[in-house]
């Protein structure tokens, strides 16, 4: 395998989607995995800064990155960040199993997590959450 272009970098066509069986909702749904930007902003949402202090908020989580990672067929969200907390209320179960697939789709890991948590222990976040998909800001 050869070296890769910049050229064939920005052109392929990474963007990975599966279907997700979710029998909770009477259905399926097509799971998008995040663009780096998006994974960003997403990251950016559990962060809560006051002043110079970070803290990590997990707060509907799970629904956060539902809602920023199912799409229709042409590949258009289905929610905005106004669906979350209705989501959240849905059940745990047909959220973790979407979150799950979003979660390997975007190259998120549990020690992803823990990173977001020592760094914000250490004041350091250089997020604006201003690449989130739709009309996603950070809190």
């Amino acid at each position: 395998m050869g070296l890769l272009t910049r050229e064939a970098i920005l052109t392929a066509l990474d963007i990975v989607t599966e279907r997700v069986a979710v029998p909770e909702w009477g259905g399926d749904v097509l799971v998008r995995g995040l663009t780096g930007a998006e994974r960003d902003g997403y990251e950016a949402t559990l962060v809560k800064l006051r002043g110079t202090d970070a803290t990590i908020n997990l707060a509907n989580a799970r629904a956060k990155l539902v809602a920023c990672s199912i799409v229709d067929e042409a590949g258009a969200l289905v929610f905005t960040e106004r669906d979350v907390a209705a989501l959240a209320k849905k059940s745990a179960a047909a959220l973790q199993r979407v979150f799950d697939v979003a979660q390997r789709l975007s190259g998120l890991s549990a020690s992803d997590v823990e990173e977001l948590v020592k760094k914000s222990e250490n004041g350091q976040n250089g997020n604006s959450g201003s690449d989130l998909p739709d009309t996603w800001a950070a809190p």
